[in-house]
This record gives structure tokens, sequence and C-alpha cells, in this order.
């Protein structure tokens, strides 16, 4: 689909972050469309996770985090003092690189979200609509009582990806959620992003290159806090305008 027709959905404008005073982004602009699945690539330390966590303001948390520059969400500079951070993460949802289920049962973990945030519907529904969506409801529809604990490493990684969309985001970023997976359920993992993004806007950091062609609509390639180079995925991996997103991707350097 062209971004002729797909609206923005979320964007960083001019966006400049320092830790302390190490620079970890110089002046990135770029827009995310909606119901679109983008990769985020580069070396280590280039910036993606920086650039990830800034969409949901998760940087705050960090000492010395100091930013300069807008992220954009539906038009609105989610930056500015009088945004809440929290509703913005409800909104602006998250998947770590390591699945991290809370120590409850696989019910509690889902339903957690949806409780502490008021709601007072059928959370039955909601667990199992979220986990349907994750593709993981046939795998543990008669023990969702069971602590998360007893699910494997993929299924607890499909299990944090409900509890993210338990919410209802607009907008779900995945930091690396591949990488401590085995094949088989990597290609769950691609294979539910796919499927997810009918619903949703998805921004996603990873290292292989092989999986942001496989899943990404579009790709951003990140060096050294800048954005090198930023379009449709087919475009990046077989003809990139820039030297040096060429060098990357063909292993030169990274």
């Amino acid at each position: 689909m062209s971004t002729q027709t797909s609206p923005v959905v979320l964007g960083a404008r001019g966006l400049k972050v320092w830790y302390g005073a190490t620079p970890a982004l110089r002046d990135v602009t770029m827009e995310f469309f909606r119901h679109h699945v983008t990769a985020i690539i580069g070396p280590s330390g280039c910036g993606k996770s920086t650039l990830l966590r800034c969409m949901n303001r998760m940087n705050d948390l960090i000492r010395g985090f100091r930013l300069e520059g807008e992220i954009l969400f539906n038009g609105q500079n989610v930056c500015a003092g009088d945004i809440d951070a929290a509703q913005i993460r409800y909104r602006i949802g998250m998947v770590f690189q390591k699945p991290n289920p809370f120590p409850k049962s696989i019910y509690d973990n889902v339903a957690f979200g949806p409780r502490i945030n008021g709601f007072d519907g059928n959370l039955d529904e909601i667990v199992e609509r979220s986990l349907r969506w994750a593709a993981l409801w046939d795998e543990v529809k008669d023990r969702l009582h069971q602590n998360a604990y007893m699910l494997s490493g993929g299924q607890q990684q499909r299990l944090c990806i409900a509890r993210a969309l338990a919410v209802e985001p607009e907008v779900l970023l995945m930091d690396e959620p591949c990488s401590a997976l085995d094949p088989s359920s990597t290609l769950k993992i691609e294979e539910l992003i796919d499927t997810l993004k009918s619903s949703y806007t998805i921004v996603m950091v990873t290292h292989n290159m092989q999986q942001a062609a496989r899943v990404a609509d579009y790709t951003a390639f990140l060096l050294n806090g800048e954005l090198v180079e930023y379009g449709p995925t087919s475009e990046i991996f077989t003809t990139p305008k820039d030297r040096r997103t060429e060098d990357y991707i063909t292993g030169r350097f990274g």
C-alpha cells in the first residue's frame, strides 16, 4: 500500500536525544503509517531502541535522558509536559526483547492492564480475544489459571503480545521480539506480526535483516544516531540510495 493512501499515525520530527552528555539520536525525522510494519535496523548502539522507546516515553525512566524535538501521535506531541506518559503507553503498547510475563497466571497477565485501567466489563471476553489475536488461545485455553512461567519462551512472548493488546492500543512497538527465541517460535511471531498489522500499526527493532525483509513494509537504517535512509523495504534492500546502507546490508560492516 502506498503512503499516499495510508494515514500517518506516528512520527518523529527533529528528534535529538542525549544520555547525559552522550548523543544517542541526531535530528531524526520520519513517519510511520497506519496498518503497516516498519523495521528499524542498524548496528548495535546506533540508536534503534532509543528511538523506539521515545515513542511511548519509556526513556523518561532513564537517568540523564534528555530530548529535543517532537514525537507526534495522531498529530499530538506526546513529549509535551502536560501529556500523561502512562496514558500514552496504553495507546502505544510495547513488547520487549526478552519475554517478561508477570509472576501471575496466564489469565491474570492478560487481564492486568484492563483491571488497573478501571475496566468493569467482561474480562473473560478480553482475555480470550487477546489470546486469540496473539495466536495463543488454542494452546492455553484449558490452563488459563496456570502460572505464566510454565509456558515456553515463544509462548511467553506471545502472552506478552496478548497482554499489550488487551488494552487495545493503536500502535505496537516491538524491541527485538524474536532475539531470545528459537527458529520455530520466531516463525510464529513473524506470522503473528503479519496478521496483526491489519488492525495495528507496528514498529519493530531488529538486528535480523532477513526478518526485516520478510515482515516489514518499510525499513529505516540508523547509524551513529543518524537516520541514514528510510523507505519501502523492497527498495532499501535492493536499490539503497546511500552507500552506507548498501555496505551494512551486504555485511561490509555491522
